[in-house]
């Protein structure tokens, strides 16, 4: 009696936990595209709502099917974590964009939500830094409303960037890469944070100077980044500052044969990275034909593939799949993951919250007056929803797979914090922006007392 009860909440779950994100994504969509502001702030009043159940059903599952009573003390830390979330930013911010803000702690509740699943050790580790990484960027908004020197320090944020990466170099080596580096029992990946520096000296550069000497400059400078990024065979992260880049020239001089010169570099650059790296021919063989090699080189891909094929539409149930049957698969493939045990259903709603998010950073980028912060807002929308584009393409197949995180949900406190921070730089950029339209307004409107 006792097993299938056990069997029936299980299969009950999984489709209530689907139908739940279902819901939340709908909400999401109507924020997103609704022109009516009062629908837009019912339903991010649902969208909360809607988040908890979500984050209750998850954990109660795992609650069921485990045995263990610690997930529900990781549930209460992740309920008041999230509560705590909306409400401070919310009440010190009163302008903060609630429908990005929203789909913010939505990726970050399930990031932890599988992290936990997959290892509750690590899942200690991720709370930490999620915590920490919220409470850093909770002064963010306010330090870019009250100073203004951030166009100023253009050469600063090469210097620092670039330096940054060199050090890399000697850092420490993770699976053939020079990606981390360690002090005093702390290892971190500063490319992670780099590629905000990187986006605020293109952002400082373009919005002042758009003649050919000086886009030669940001092209040259901009090379540096990626060529020691190669070095370091962090070709992930070297992918997404290429293609920043030359989003972002396009962007700032309206040039679209930037984007044939950026294709052209982006081929060229393919072709000698296979040829001189080992692991890319590694990975690209895998890509070609994984089922040869399927108990060698393509091991990784060809798990991943049966992992996101036998989830089906609403997946084996939490606890129910074999996530650890794919090599990093809480980093590198943790989509796959998702599709095993949540479904395809429940995985295609977080690709559309992702781009949710994106399109929300796009629209507040094109009603940015000022064009330093609209790059950067800019920026930072392409480079995340790059980063998504190359962690699912990678675990579908549908290109080689890069190594790079998906943002929020992926384990690693680099990430998660690079994360946080560029979030809430666009939200401090849209309050900024807004208290200054809102202030010429009041200008403009003021009645003229002087005595003619």
């Amino acid at each position: 009696m006792q097993i299938t009860l056990k069997y029936y909440v299980i299969e009950l779950s999984k489709y209530l936990i689907a139908f739940t994100m279902l819901l939340y994504t709908g909400l999401a969509l109507v924020c997103n595209f609704s022109k009516n502001k009062k629908a837009v702030s019912i339903c991010c009043s649902l969208q909360s709502g809607v988040l908890l159940v979500l984050m209750f059903l998850c954990f109660l599952d795992m609650t069921f099917v485990s045995g263990k009573e610690e997930y529900l003390y990781l549930f209460a830390f992740i309920t008041l974590f999230l509560f705590f979330m909306i409400t401070i930013v919310t009440i010190i911010y009163d302008k903060a964009d609630r429908v990005l803000l929203n789909n913010m702690c939505l990726l970050s509740g399930l990031g932890l939500c599988i992290v936990s699943r997959l290892s509750f050790t690590r899942a200690f580790r991720q709370y930490i830094i999620t915590l920490v990484s919220f409470a850093i960027c909770l002064a963010i908004p306010f330090v870019i409303e009250r100073f203004r020197f951030f166009r100023k320090l253009l050469w600063v944020y090469a210097g620092v960037g670039i330096v940054a990466l060199l050090i890399v170099l000697t850092g420490t080596k993770v699976n053939g890469a020079h990606i981390t580096y360690t002090i005093k029992g702390f290892t971190f990946q500063p490319s992670e944070i780099v590629k905000i520096l990187f986006l605020f000296f293109i952002a400082a550069l373009l919005y002042k100077y758009n003649d050919l000497k000086w886009i030669f400059i940001s092209a040259v400078i901009s090379g540096c980044f990626v060529i020691i990024l190669v070095l370091s065979k962090d070709l992930g992260s070297a992918l997404i500052f290429f293609v920043a880049y030359f989003m972002i020239l396009i962007m700032s001089t309206h040039n679209y044969w930037y984007l044939l010169t950026g294709l052209a570099g982006g081929a060229i650059a393919c072709v000698a990275a296979y040829n001189i790296f080992d692991h890319v021919k590694v990975r690209v063989v895998a890509f070609l034909d994984p089922w040869t090699y399927i108990d060698d080189q393509a091991y990784q891909i060809t798990q991943s593939l049966f992992a996101i094929s036998s989830g089906g539409w609403f997946g084996a149930g939490l606890m129910q799949g074999r996530p650890w049957d794919i090599p990093y698969v809480d980093q590198d493939l943790i989509f796959s993951a998702m599709c095993e045990e949540f479904g395809l259903l429940f995985a295609l709603c977080v690709l559309t919250i992702c781009l949710c998010c994106f399109y929300r950073m796009m629209f507040m980028s094109r009603i940015i007056g000022d064009k330093f912060y609209q790059i950067v807002v800019y920026g930072i929308g392409v480079m995340y929803i790059f980063q998504v584009f190359l962690t699912v393409g990678g675990g579908i197949k549908f290109i080689p797979l890069t190594g790079v995180t998906l943002p929020f949900i992926s384990y690693g406190g680099s990430s998660v914090l690079s994360t946080f921070i560029m979030f809430f730089i666009v939200q401090g950029i849209y309050i900024k922006s807004l208290k200054y339209e809102k202030s010429l307004d009041e200008k403009n409107t003021k009645p003229d007392t002087k005595v003619h």
